[in-house]
């Protein structure tokens, strides 16, 4: 195998080795497979491209388009163009699925669910870091510097899992550029030979033995110096960016974490994430017990929060703006008078267990008692934490509407308003055109909404051979709707979010409610909700009724009246007065959270929600532009100390291919160490000035005095004959000083070359050029204006 085979072959393997510590971030981990499989084919590019060859632009400028190319098929093949090529709407796509991954980071803890959106990231990312490390350690020929987006891939991961991606995790990473810079070690050693004796004091250039007495070859003495630098940010940077929120159970704020064992927490902002995994816990866990004055209870859910947005890869809040709680909460819009109402009081306790930002009440509350800082969302009606307010061991009082309407009052129900019915009747463009078809299938011979929506109901729930399954795959893209359709099996996220989509695509609005079902009534007459009553249902809107409730999932929750043929006239008491057992603590205690599952996460139910805009609410997962500044100048703050380093290096090699330029890089390398330039002296003299001064001996002075010659055969000769081994005099020299030059000034030499005045030199002359050639043609255009009235005359 050549060398760069070999270092390609490094480069590649170092950063997935670093971008294992990604992993546990998400599961499955599936993405890491597609992320090896395209930067494979970056690599196989760059290697074609190398070897044609190419120049070292266009070697990136042909990775990057393979990339693109590869990106598109995998995630954006429907909107390409012949299937590959990406336009206009691959880039919006990839927009969209990149803003629904940044929602989705923000939204789920570890480890989030794979969906769409955080697997391009996460393969976008995983490429992107990896093409870097091509292009420096393979097409430039610099393993070490290629340490940096090595580090920041780490870094990232580190950051997201709340401090650190485990000790495993840096290891493997760490070993992956350990891995690097041996095979450029290699590479060298086999472009200059194997070097025998490790006391001798003479080196080819660029060979991995220097002189002056076993010291290190340049990429490994770069490489413990970025390795010392790495250890430092690997520890700051994770401090610096927020981690995946909490879920609904599992890590939380209790003083354990995960697992079922006891002093768990459970906490959550979207139950739907977390609903698959509820119901196949063992035991059910209290997570709140009420009492109330309603004589039936089958049909009071307790509600957390409305999904309002479908964007294609799932069902998420909309970001609206929040208000104090008001004494008396707004009428429900599109409820009429007409409409039998009766008023429903609640006292309801939550387990000093169970940790949310929302707060779950019978749906629609007109009123709610409760103390702390809580917030009202209006077009939710939901009450959301502001700060660290959650629903921890919270006792409050709602009082709520039931509202019954007939099933004549639904089917003449008027249209819904303009603006309401464009905003909950959007579906992505993405969504299958067998979706529609189906919706229309189903609900062929319906003369009204009301109607469609029945239909719709008794076709999950009794007719279309549905079957509730909670071992099926979870999710809530497009995809997941056909895949629903076409198997049939699921559960009621399923059921839910494909309802409302089906909905939707009928015209009718609709959303996606979130929260448990009524419970179990208890032998002292309290009602105890536990944590396998976490529910999904959807809601539909009909002008009169306002947003009604509907029940597609079979076997789960109970079936509307108002969607029955025998309607019952169950109803509740007037208003009660609540007595003091009414919000007594649960006789119950709730036992502990289990960890946060990847279904609880790609429902939301793991974190806090992002409330609104304007909301001082706190909480929340990193914000994906924060992530990016963060390691932009991370990075920057680390590249901007080695770029002398770099700017030196890619000098020295493009000086040593002549006399003259090799004799004007052994000045500056002795400018390096301290030793000044001094242009008024001939070369003779100025080669025993550096070997005085420099107090170099042995072959280095030999060398210095080699050079003089040559330079000055270049100089004065008639017919000079060109110089040989010069650059290896040249590397002998660096090697003399290095070796004279105590650690400071090694250090110094290296890091901060004093040579590198010359950049600032040839700034400020190439600045006053400028500044020179644009007065003069100020001037020379003033002098032409001045003269064409004379001229003109």
């Amino acid at each position: 195998m050549s060398g760069r085979a070999r270092l390609t072959l490094a480069s590649w393997g170092a950063t997935l080795m670093a971008a294992g510590a990604l992993l546990p971030l998400v599961k499955p981990a599936t993405w890491i497979f597609t992320a090896a499989f395209v930067l494979g084919l970056v690599s196989g590019a760059g290697t074609l491209a190398r070897r044609a060859p190419l120049a070292r632009p266009l070697t990136l400028l042909a990775q990057i388009a393979v990339a693109l190319l590869a990106l598109t098929v995998i995630f954006a093949r429907e909107q390409a163009i012949l299937w590959f090529l990406p336009g206009p709407q691959v880039l919006a796509h990839a927009a969209d699925l990149f803003a629904a991954g940044a929602d989705d980071v923000s939204r789920y803890r570890v480890p989030a669910p794979d969906t769409e959106g955080i697997r391009l990231m996460l393969v976008g990312g995983v490429v992107a870091i990896g093409l870097l490390v091509d292009t420096l350690a393979v097409t430039f020929r610099k393993a070490a510097p290629a340490g940096l987006p090595l580090l920041a891939l780490y870094s990232v991961a580190a950051g997201l899992s709340g401090g650190g991606a485990g000790w495993l995790w840096f290891l493997l990473a760490a070993s992956g550029y350990l891995l690097l810079l041996l095979a450029e070690g290699r590479d060298r050693l086999s472009a200059w030979g194997r070097v025998f004796g490790g006391a001798q004091r003479t080196g080819r250039p660029g060979s991995s033995v220097a002189a002056g007495g076993g010291t290190a070859f340049a990429p490994a003495r770069t490489g413990r110096r970025i390795g010392a630098v790495a250890m430092g940010v690997a520890m700051v940077v994770p401090l610096a960016l927020p981690g995946f929120s909490g879920g609904l159970i599992g890590n939380g704020a209790g003083e354990e974490t995960g697992g079922t064992g006891k002093g768990g927490t459970i906490s959550a902002v979207n139950p739907l994430v977390s609903l698959q995994d509820n119901l196949r816990q063992p035991e059910d866990r209290e997570v709140l017990r009420y009492r109330t004055n309603a004589r039936d209870t089958s049909g009071m859910y307790l509600r957390l929060v409305a999904l309002d947005q479908f964007d294609g890869t799932s069902w998420k809040s909309s970001v609206r703006p929040i208000e104090d709680v008001p004494d008396q909460l707004p009428w429900p819009d599109g409820l009429s008078q007409n409409v039998r109402i009766t008023e429903v009081t609640s006292n309801i306790v939550a387990s000093e267990n169970y940790e949310q930002k929302w707060l779950p009440m019978p749906f629609p509350a007109g009123r709610v008692d409760i103390d702390g800082r809580w917030r009202y969302e209006p077009a939710g009606r939901m009450l959301v934490g502001d700060g660290k307010q959650t629903t921890r061991g919270v006792r409050y009082q709602v009082s709520s509407l039931d509202v019954q309407p007939t099933a004549d009052q639904l089917a003449v129900a008027g249209p819904a308003p303009e603006k309401l019915r464009q905003e909950y009747t959007k579906v992505p463009a993405s969504l299958p055109a067998d979706v529609k078809a189906t919706a229309l299938d189903v609900t062929k011979g319906a003369r009204s909404d009301y109607e469609q929506a029945v239909k719709l109901q008794d076709w999950f729930a009794r007719d279309g051979g549905f079957r509730y399954d909670i071992d099926v795959e979870s999710g809530t893209g497009v995809q997941a709707i056909s895949r629903f359709l076409k198997d049939k099996r699921g559960f009621c996220v399923h059921y839910s979010f494909s309802m409302a989509a089906m909905a939707r695509s009928l015209g009718i609005p609709a959303r996606v409610a979130v929260g448990f079902m009524p419970g179990t009534t208890q032998t002292d007459g309290s009602v105890s909700v536990g944590i396998r009553d976490a529910h999904a249902w959807p809601e539909l809107y009909f002008e009169g009724a306002g947003w009604t409730r509907f029940e597609p999932t079979p076997s789960r929750g109970s079936t509307p009246a108002y969607t029955r043929s025998d309607t019952p006239s169950d109803a509740a008491t007037g208003p009660a007065t609540p007595t003091p057992s009414a919000s007594a603590q649960p006789s119950v205690a709730p036992s502990a959270s289990a960890s946060c599952t990847p279904q609880e996460r790609r429902l939301g139910d793991c974190g806090r929600e992002e409330a609104a805009a304007g909301a001082d609410s706190s909480g929340g997962g990193p914000n994906l532009l924060l992530v990016l500044l963060v390691v932009v100048g991370a990075l920057v703050v680390l590249a901007l100390p080695l770029l002398p380093l770099l700017w030196r290096r890619r000098v020295r090699a493009r000086r040593l291919g002549s006399t003259l330029g090799v004799w004007q890089e052994i000045n500056d390398t002795a400018w390096d160490y301290g030793i000044e330039p001094d242009e008024s002296r001939t070369p003779r003299r100025t080669a025993a000035r550096i070997v005085r001064v420099g107090e170099l001996s042995g072959e280095a002075a030999d060398a210095v005095h080699r050079v003089a010659r040559a330079v000055e055969e270049a100089l004065y000769a008639p017919n000079p004959r060109p110089g040989v081994g010069l650059a290896r005099d040249a590397e002998l020299i660096r090697s003399g000083f290095h070796a004279g030059a105590d650690r400071l000034g090694r250090l110094r030499a290296t890091l901060a070359p004093r040579s590198a005045a010359r950049l600032r030199w040839k700034a400020a002359a190439r600045w006053s050029e400028t500044t020179t050639r644009w007065s003069l043609q100020r001037h020379a255009l003033g002098a032409r204006f001045r003269r064409t009235p004379t001229e003109s005359a």
